[in-house]
């Protein structure tokens, strides 16, 4: 038994979810802080060898890999997050982002030591990945499971909030970088924001430390009479191979329109004669859109329900997906900063905010970490990671910049297999999660013995909706 106290003070959610947004902010700004740099010095300082559109290749190509190793990180520590607990995985995969993202910005140029330099760039790099990928899973799962079932959907928001928060820090930091002059930059400006970590980390590691271990998971592990055998990945695919299958697919029509929406249009705005920054604006207003409606509707589907939340976020991008195409290419460039923003903020988010918590519901206990973190890191690669390549495609394929039709059809499309995917899902939105056995029918697994009070997030000053 942990000797952490497992009784959910009302001073210990305010930490959990406090340290859960806290962490994940840190975290997405260290692995998205690389994007920005990868594209703005990267070519420059580490591939000065090569010519300036391969060696820009050759930098993004090193972003690519870190989204790979996302995939190694939420296998790797979500087996451990489900057999040694959530907090000490949490600790581990913080310390590794922090120390990784700060060495960056330490790291020696191509000019100085040569081939080892993008070398060592793209090591940190799979090491960043690694890091971030069993974070995700560990911030949800920490928050939702000290909170109680009436609140449950508002505290894992939390967590879902550092993403965009961290993005919007970490275009901020880049935004910095590009305003010097371009001397400076590349001799020293572009190491700050990575060094910037080391401080951050110090930060969320004070707050992370005072946490409790998840009360859920405590009490999984008092109630298991042996330890279990084999990994909690094999498990899950030979128990729950339906839930894990639409567990990803039901993510997957909202990622590909936030890669689309999010990514592509940046390098498809100049196309139609708008400026890749009047583009990405529209993506950072709808960032910050995202960070504030996050709670809204996580607080919303705990009132009515996960599904009818997002689904609603998913049939909203299959009924846009056209009509945002026609006001992208009216050629005004309010109206594609208003557009952009408005499916981020208001559309994708009521998918995003609501999903982390109805990933938990899915899982049993024993399984959590693993299939929470597996399932949302891969339906991330795939969509936010491919449909921008497929994006580009389509549009080639079809002869014309403004001919849009095929990468439509393509939202449409995964937006109907996300929406399947929600159908056939339970909503167990008003269930505990230590009740949550096996089967994607909604099976129940004998509660295991209370062994604290539960305290309602509504009593917190942090997440109270008044």
């Amino acid at each position: 038994m942990s000797t952490d106290n497992p009784v959910r003070s009302r001073a210990d959610v305010r930490r959990v979810a406090l340290s859960s947004y806290l962490g994940t902010t840190i975290e997405y700004y260290d692995f998205l802080l690389y994007g920005t740099a990868a594209a703005l010095v990267f070519n420059k300082v580490f591939f000065s060898n090569l010519s300036p559109a391969i060696g820009t290749l050759v930098a993004l190509a090193t972003l690519a890999a870190g989204y790979l190793a996302r995939f190694v990180g939420a296998m790797i520590f979500g087996h451990f997050g489900d057999r040694t607990g959530r907090k000490k995985v949490m600790l581990t995969t913080m310390v590794i982002m922090g120390l990784s993202s700060g060495f960056i910005g330490l790291l020696p140029t191509y000019d100085q030591i040569g081939g080892a330099a993008p070398l060592l760039l793209v090591s940190l790099r799979l090491v960043q990945g690694i890091a971030v990928g069993g974070e995700y899973g560990g911030a949800v799962l920490m928050v939702s499971e000290h909170a109680s079932t009436k609140r449950r959907g508002l505290a894992s928001s939390a967590a879902a909030m550092g993403g965009p928060s961290g993005q919007l820090l970490a275009t901020g930091a880049m935004l910095w970088v590009a305003s010097l002059p371009e001397d400076q930059m590349l001799s020293w400006g572009w190491r700050v924001p990575f060094l910037v970590s080391f401080v951050l980390l110090a930060v969320g590691m004070y707050f992370r430390v005072r946490v409790h271990e998840s009360p859920v998971f405590l009490d999984s592990q008092a109630a298991t009479a042996s330890p279990p055998k084999g990994t909690p990945i094999a498990a899950l695919l030979r128990s729950e191979p339906a839930t894990l299958f639409k567990a990803v697919l039901f993510q997957i029509g909202p990622y590909c329109g936030m890669g689309i929406f999010g990514i592509f249009i940046i390098s498809y705005a100049p196309t139609i004669g708008h400026s890749r920054s009047t583009a990405l604006t529209g993506v950072l207003v709808g960032t910050f859109l995202s960070v504030v409606m996050t709670p809204a509707y996580a607080a919303l589907s705990d009132r009515i329900g996960r599904r009818p939340v997002v689904l609603g976020g998913i049939i909203a991008t299959a009924t846009v997906a056209f009509p945002i195409f026609y006001l992208v290419n009216l050629g005004s460039s309010p109206i594609l900063v208003t557009t952009i923003a408005l499916y981020i903020g208001l559309v994708m988010t009521s998918v995003t905010g609501v999903a982390p918590v109805m990933l938990t519901e899915m899982f049993p206990t024993k399984w959590r970490y693993t299939g929470v973190s597996t399932t949302y890191q891969l339906a991330q690669t795939v969509g936010s990671g491919f449909s921008p390549l497929i994006a580009t495609s389509l549009l080639t394929a079809a002869g014309g910049a403004t001919n849009t039709w095929p990468v439509g059809l393509f939202l449409v499309l995964t937006a109907a297999a996300s929406i399947w995917a929600v159908l056939t899902l339970p909503d167990r939105s008003h269930q505990e999660l230590d009740q949550i056995g096996p089967g994607i029918a909604g099976g129940l697994a004998a509660p295991s013995p209370r062994t604290g009070d539960t305290v309602h997030l509504s009593d917190q000053t942090m997440f109270d909706p008044h």
